[in-house]
């Protein structure tokens, strides 16, 4: 009788212990059902072995600037009207036109004094002596240059209410003893408002970069 209750006492602390391990595994186990998260580590990997992910910004889509078939009066934000403006591009083409005509056998002066016509009082002084210089009349003589200028404006570069600069590029059909030949220059003329006419405040090359002179500072030189 005691060997038997004994073995009794033995399979129920073993069945005692198999529960106790089959409560312990069915709290470990993970609940089913809709919103279950898989649980994570603790920097985040779930136990799948996927990483969180950062959620994706959309940038708003942004505006575009798109052509119109509306009436646009360029004229009416400049701070000169249309006539103002044509008068002083065909001002700037004339005297573009007049640097570059010129002969061997013409009075350097007189060449210097019809410049001048179209010139601040400022600038003909610097415009005279570059046309004037000994050196340019002497070797112009020695080839027996003649040159026949023209000239077409080719963009606006600055605008203000009393004065305006063009890009005008400037053409040379020059004759000579050493040959026939053609010279193309971009420059820089500054126009400014003297009484109710223009005058022609400077002329540069237009590479050497000119973004207009105050009028009443003095002009620079021609290069």
């Amino acid at each position: 009788m005691v060997e038997g209750g004994s073995r009794r006492g033995t399979v129920f602390a073993v069945l005692v212990v198999v529960l106790a391990l089959v409560g312990i595994y069915l709290t470990m186990w993970p609940d089913s059902g809709d919103g279950q998260q898989a649980r994570t580590d603790p920097v985040g990997v779930s136990r799948t072995g996927r990483g969180s992910q950062a959620p994706v910004s959309v940038e708003p889509p942004r505006p575009s600037a798109t052509a119109s078939d509306a009436p646009f009066d360029v004229y009416s934000y400049l701070p000169m009207t249309k006539r103002e403006l044509a008068a002083a591009a065909d001002y700037a083409q004339r005297f573009t036109a007049e640097y570059g005509t010129f002969s061997y056998d013409e009075d350097p002066a007189a060449y210097g004094e019809r410049l001048r016509g179209y010139t601040t009082n400022e600038f003909a002084g610097v415009l005279l002596r570059t046309v004037t210089s000994p050196g340019s009349i002497e070797a112009n003589r020695a080839d027996e240059v003649v040159s026949v200028g023209k000239a077409k404006v080719k963009e606006i570069r600055q605008i203000q209410r009393t004065s305006v600069v063009f890009v005008v590029t400037g053409t040379q059909n020059v004759t000579a003893r050493s040959g026939v030949k053609e010279r193309v220059e971009d420059y820089a003329v500054t126009l400014v408002e003297v009484g109710a006419d223009w005058r022609v405040h400077d002329l540069q090359p237009a590479d050497d970069g000119q973004d207009g002179d105050d009028p009443s500072a003095q002009a620079g030189g021609v290069g």
